[in-house]
Formats: structure tokens, sequence, C-alpha cells
């Protein structure tokens, strides 16, 4: 009897014990301008990446000797603001894919990767 309530007191001495080690999980609320935010920031790489996904688009990038893929990549490692910039960049240019059009988006993503550093067709004088 005696072993027997020692037993229950050393298991309830393990439990308290092992109750105190747990860690808490923490999580926190976001307001719904941060939830608007990551959801808008995916549709705006989802639409920079159809952009660069277009034929000549691609001709254009593989032409200056920049990967499509490596460009995407880049494109989706941008803060929020250089992302909003490229998309308000790709808002204002003319519809119709026009030669000028694509000149221009090309210009802005080897600037941007010009700037990231991934590039250096630039060269400083």
């Amino acid at each position: 009897m005696r072993t027997r309530h020692r037993l229950c007191a050393a298991l309830a001495s393990v439990a308290l014990v092992s109750m105190s080690i747990q860690n808490a999980a923490l999580a926190g609320v976001i307001d719904s301008q941060e939830y608007l935010q990551t959801v808008d920031r995916e549709a705006t790489i989802a639409r920079i990446d159809s952009v660069l996904a277009r034929d000549e688009v691609r001709a254009a990038l593989e032409q200056r000797g920049v990967d499509p893929a490596q460009a995407r990549e880049r494109v989706a490692a941008l803060n929020d603001q250089e992302l909003q910039a490229l998309a308000t960049n790709l808002d204002n240019l003319p519809a119709g894919g026009s030669l000028l059009a694509v000149v221009g988006i090309v210009f802005l993503v080897l600037l941007i990767l010009e700037l990231v550093g991934v590039i250096d067709i630039f060269k400083k004088i």
C-alpha cells in the first residue's frame, strides 16, 4: 500500500513538472490590411509572371542574357514597394503588346535585376 502511494506521488510530481515544461503556442491576430496585402502581393506576382511568360518578353530577356526563370525568382524576391512600382509601370503601359511596351518591360526588369545585383549589364564607366 505504501509503495502505491509513493508511486502515485511520483507520477503526480512528474506530471506537474512536465506541465510546466510545455511551451505555449504563440499566435497573433492579423488585421484586414495585412491579409489584403498578402493576397494583393500574390495577385501582383501572378500578373507580372504572366507578362514574363509571353514569348516576346522571354525572347528579349534571353537575347540580353537573362534567364526568364531567374527573372521570375527575382520578381518574387522583391519587397512590396518595388513590386508595386513594377506593377504600376506594367499597368501604365499601353495594351496590345507593342514593341515599345515590350522593350519598356524588358528594360524595367533588367533595371530591377541590376539594382538587386543579379546581373551586371550596365557597366560602370
